[in-house]
């Protein structure tokens, strides 16, 4: 993207797959930045060949992945032509470890691949992935599969991603990449995540290194990263906490309002003078995604603004059919909320729940288990061992591994819930397929504005309603549209 103009409009990443390739060619084509979800794409990826992949778009990514001999052994091992028997559940990838086999790396490396390759099959536009730095044991491989289908854009969050700039560097030149892992009671210990291209025969492809967009929620946080990153940022995203998915917790002491949700005051503000002076380009995001907020962002100095849950609900969007047709059913008729609730995520970051009649989704009922594993964190044991832990898995192997049996209260399994509401649930024994969960911003309720009525819209629509009233009403589009990256 070196020298390109800058995206008015950054499509947000949202997971699981709901941001997925033909939402983001979508939004690429029309000439603003489309992004794709890297959330767990590799079990996303499996579960679709699994299911018969519909419409060949998979086996025709495969198709041009650059060691044959993988793709042909993934479609062996995974790939159903009829798909998948009625009462047959999805055949599950091993949970990641901070080592796992040459195998699981290159199924992570062709997933990814895949959904960046189809996100920018058949026009010249521009695509991100967006990746959550919590999200730690995949993050290399996932990276390598991205950059071998030519990802323009890096977008990742929830954490500090100080280290991937220079892993983007590494990677660039087909050279060994390492990261941080972050494990519980390691006592001053360290230990790392590592990535050897050369292992998987691919290094005869040439790469060029992607932007990299960090997601803050302060300017405390963006200095830090202009200073101290490992490599160069070339742009962030503000996300304020009216924002979708994981919100940032609140500063000082966790306070809740009267229906349980965190409080967040002044000094959660983002300074936007102090953005404006680190002389990075920025965009704005959380109830920025109106024709008004865009303005409004550019009257800020941002260059842009970056829009999710427009984008959740239109028809090339990752949600089912009935999750789009329901939620924006019950926004018409003022029955959908928004739940920042700060207990369900267990990365401990609040987490928005979209309340809505229409749809049952987890609760407690829920059987718990865990059988993903994204997030799971690494705990050190007093043997020496590494143990791998999730505080929504079942309450004894959290406890067993070290960690409280007050940290499980009320937590959600994120993983089999966002699996859901992209109609990938998975079939358990008891006959049931697991329940969705439905995460987005605030700015839902405000749906209303791009649905007109209606139940069905698609993504340039989107981009209609966002840029037309802006373009006639404010030379400023014209000015931000003709802005170069440094």
């Amino acid at each position: 993207m070196t020298g390109a103009a800058l995206p008015l409009i950054i499509q947000g990443g949202m997971g699981i797959a709901v941001s997925n390739w033909k939402l983001a060619s979508a939004v690429a084509a029309a000439g603003q930045l489309g992004v794709i979800s890297g959330t767990a794409l590799d079990s996303v990826f499996v579960r679709r060949l699994q299911d018969g992949d519909p419409g060949g778009a998979i086996r025709r990514a495969l198709a041009n992945f650059p060691k044959p001999e993988v793709a042909a052994e993934i479609l062996r091992k995974y790939f159903k032509p009829e798909g998948r028997a009625p009462d047959e559940p999805y055949a599950s990838l091993p949970m990641y470890k901070q080592a796992v086999s040459k195998f699981r790396e290159q199924v992570t490396i062709a997933a990814n691949y895949v959904e960046v390759w189809l996100a920018k099959e058949g026009h010249s536009g521009r695509v991100g992935i967006n990746l959550l730095t919590k999200v730690q044991m995949p993050t290399l491989p996932s990276l390598y599969g991205a950059m071998l289908a030519g990802v323009d854009v890096v977008l990742m969050g929830a954490g500090i991603p100080r280290e991937i700039p220079g892993a983007l560097d590494a990677l660039a030149v087909q050279a060994p990449a390492v990261l941080k892992l972050d494990v519980d009671q390691a006592a001053g210990q360290q230990f790392t995540l590592s990535f050897d291209p050369a292992e998987h025969g691919m290094t005869d492809v040439a790469l060029t290194r992607p932007q990299f967009y960090a997601i803050v929620s302060s300017h405390t946080l963006a200095t830090n990263l202009a200073r101290k990153a490992t490599g160069k940022v070339d742009g962030f995203i503000v996300e304020g906490a009216t924002a979708g998915g994981h919100n940032a917790p609140p500063r000082g002491a966790l306070q809740l309002n009267e229906r349980g949700e965190p409080v967040y005051g002044p000094r959660d503000e983002c300074d936007l003078a102090a953005m404006r002076e680190l002389g990075v380009p920025f965009w704005l995001a959380g109830s920025f995604g109106s024709p008004d907020g865009l303005q409004q962002a550019l009257r800020e100095g941002a260059a842009g603004i970056q829009v999710g849950t427009a984008f959740a609900y239109s028809d090339e969007s990752g949600f089912t059919a009935e999750v789009k047709r329901q939620v924006l059913t019950d926004v018409a008729e003022g029955k959908a909320s928004i739940f920042t609730d700060p207990r369900a995520s267990p990365t401990g970051f609040p987490f928005k729940v979209v309340r809505t009649p229409s749809i049952a989704q987890q609760d407690d009922t829920r059987e718990r288990c865990c059988d993903l594993g994204y997030l799971r964190t690494a705990a050190l044991r007093e043997d020496g061992r590494l143990v791998y832990r999730c505080s929504a898995a079942p309450v004894r192997d959290y406890t067993n591994s070290g960690g409280t049996e007050e940290d499980t209260v009320g937590r959600r399994c994120l993983c089999n819930g966002l699996m859901a509401v992209i109609g990938l649930g998975q079939l358990r024994k008891s006959g049931t397929v697991e329940p969705p969960m439905i995460t987005s911003g605030d700015y839902v309720t405000e749906l209303a504005h791009v649905a007109r009525g209606r139940t069905s819209y698609t993504a340039a629509e989107v981009l209609s309603y966002l840029l037309g009233e802006s373009a006639a009403s404010s030379g400023r589009l014209a000015e931000a549209a003709v802005a170069t990256t440094a």
